[in-house]
Order: C-alpha cells, then structure tokens, then sequence
C-alpha cells in the first residue's frame, strides 16, 4: 500500500497548480523536486507491480504538464534510477514574458530506496561516491548518456538536471562533465552528500597537494574550467549527508576575505578523504567540487533524519530559507 507521502494530492504542491510563475526560484525549486519524487514513485510502483489505473507516479509530473519521456534503467537490478521528461503545450497559467524560461526537457535521478529490492546497488552505488569512483559505475554512464543524447536534441539553455541524495551526485557528475564541454546545464542538487571530514580541518592536510597543483598548468584547473556551472544547491544542516556543504563554502568565502594565500585557498577545495582515496589524481575529482553554487540552506527545524534529508521538504513554504550566491574568484 502507498504511504501519503507517495500520494501528489495528499503531499505534494497542489498551491502552485493554479499560480505557476517560471520566474519564482521557489516554484522552479518546487517543479524539479516534484519530478525527482517522481521518479522515486516510479521505482516504488514498479516494484508493487502497479497498473496504470493504480500508479501513483504520474501526477508528479503530469500535473505540472510534463511528459515522460524515457525511463532510465540499471543494467545491475533493472530499477528505475532517472527519467526524461518533456514540458508540454503549456497552459495560459503557465504563460511568462521574458526570462528566465521554462525547459523542454528535465532528466531527473532519485536516491536511495532503503528496504526494497534496489537497497543492494543503492549502497554499493553509495560507496562508490564515498571513494569519489562513481564516475565508473554503469548507472552513471547511463545518465550520462540520456543528458548528452537530452542536449543533442533541444539545446543545453533548455535541459535541466535534477536530482536528490544519490540522485543528486550523478546529477552533479553529469553536470560537471557538460559544463567541461562548455555546456551549462540549470541544475538543481537536493541534499547531495558531502564525503569528507569537517572543512575547517583540511587546510593543513590539503597544504602539500594544494603546492603540487599549483605547479600544474593553471589551464587544467578543474575548478577554473567549472566556474563559469552555477548549479543550485539545496542543503539541511541537520543532515549530516549534505551539512558540510555549509561549512565548505563559508569557509572558502572566509579565506577569500582574509586574502588568504594562493596555496591556502587552493587547499580549501579539497578533503582529507580525497587526500587519502587518492582522488586528487587526474581524472577521479571530489565529488565536491564545485566552484560556483546557488546554496539554498533550510533553517526550519527538521523533527529527524528522515525529515532533513527528505526530499518533500524542498516545496514546503515558510520564511527560513537562506540563499546565497557563492562565487570563485
């Protein structure tokens, strides 16, 4: 039986059905994580068996005039991990004038689904990011595969990515991989795991990595080459998945402001863990990296885990958002 939780008309946000505004941050934050929800319903009704006339993933998308496109599968447990969705003839509620505008497509990736039959490959695709080796899995190749086939056809101004948790790590993989294209896609990351020690212990460490970058051709920076990618990033610091993502870019902005030296700020961008996994080498990157991000922090109380980590909580309206552009200079 499907929790409320699962059900649009019980939990999601039936509010903006009737006063849609392509401009609004928050409607737009709302929109991706309605389509990454549903994705994770679509892996729930495929594991109940559901029917057409008893599924209860459409909604998610088709009440906000999306249609689905494709279902990316895993080749490990045939799950669904992701899909592409396509807006359709929007209705006059959904007419803007000017910028910004709505996309054609969304290519959306769920998390973890503890206690069902995905669990397995969830966890070991959670190890992976761990060890920043989630590049190499076959379920990420697959995403990468749908964004660049998704860009082909409609252009990158008009594909977004979005994704939660484990979901949000391939999206910001894929993300990175396009922007080193050249190709900016609007990304929205919901509670992406931070795997790394507190930020405020990694300078000393990062010092002697930090010099023999620094000695590299400042041209294969991967920082430099993803500054231009300003993904959007939606944190909860009462969970310890994502919550170091606060501290991280604080910190950077701190250094910055106290004209810290070139070696220190370099060394800022790295962990420990990446240090020790030897990550720093060519080609295997923190999944941290991020340059550039929109940093939306949720400071509403959250009564648990579940609820800081959740992905319902990114369409709830209240007053304790906190947003902030961080840049790199």
């Amino acid at each position: 039986m499907a929790s409320h939780l699962e059900i649009f008309d019980q939990s999601g946000p039936r509010h903006l059905l009737t006063s849609f505004d392509w401009r609004n941050t928050f409607h737009r934050r709302s929109l991706a994580a309605s389509l990454v929800q549903g994705v994770y319903i679509l892996e729930r009704d495929r594991q109940r068996g559901s029917h057409w006339h008893d599924a209860r993933a459409p909604p998610w998308w088709e009440r906000f005039r999306f249609q689905l496109i494709h279902a990316l599968v895993d080749d490990n447990d045939s799950s669904y991990f992701g899909a592409v969705f396509k807006l359709q003839h929007a209705p006059p509620v959904f007419d803007q004038f000017g910028p910004p505008y709505p996309p054609r497509f969304v290519v959306a990736f769920r998390g973890t689904i503890t206690g069902s039959l995905t669990r397995s490959d969830d966890t070991k695709l959670n190890i992976r990011c761990f060890f920043h080796k989630l590049q190499e899995s076959s379920r990420f190749r697959a995403a990468l595969e749908a964004v660049r086939n998704t860009v082909a056809v409609a252009g990158p101004a008009n594909v977004w990515l979005a994704g939660h948790s484990l979901g949000a790590s391939i999206a910001m993989l894929a993300g990175r991989n396009m922007a080193k294209s050249r190709f900016q896609l609007e990304t929205y990351l919901f509670n992406p795991p931070f795997v790394s020690i507190p930020i405020e212990s990694l300078v000393t460490a990062g010092i002697a990595t930090a010099m023999n970058r620094g000695r590299e051709d400042p041209g294969e920076d991967p920082f430099i080459a993803l500054s231009e990618w300003s993904p959007y990033l939606f944190v909860n610091p009462s969970d310890p998945i994502c919550c170091e993502y606060i501290g991280y870019f604080e910190h950077r902005e701190k250094m910055e402001g106290m004209g810290a030296g070139r070696i220190e700020r370099i060394a800022t961008r790295y962990s420990i863990g990446s240090l020790v996994s030897g990550a720093m080498r060519r080609g295997s990157e923190p999944l941290h990296l991020l340059p550039t991000a929109y940093v939306t922090v949720n400071r509403s109380p959250s009564e648990d885990f579940k609820q800081a980590h959740g992905i319902h909580q990114w369409w709830q309206y209240h007053h304790q958002w906190q947003s902030k552009l961080y840049n790199f200079n």
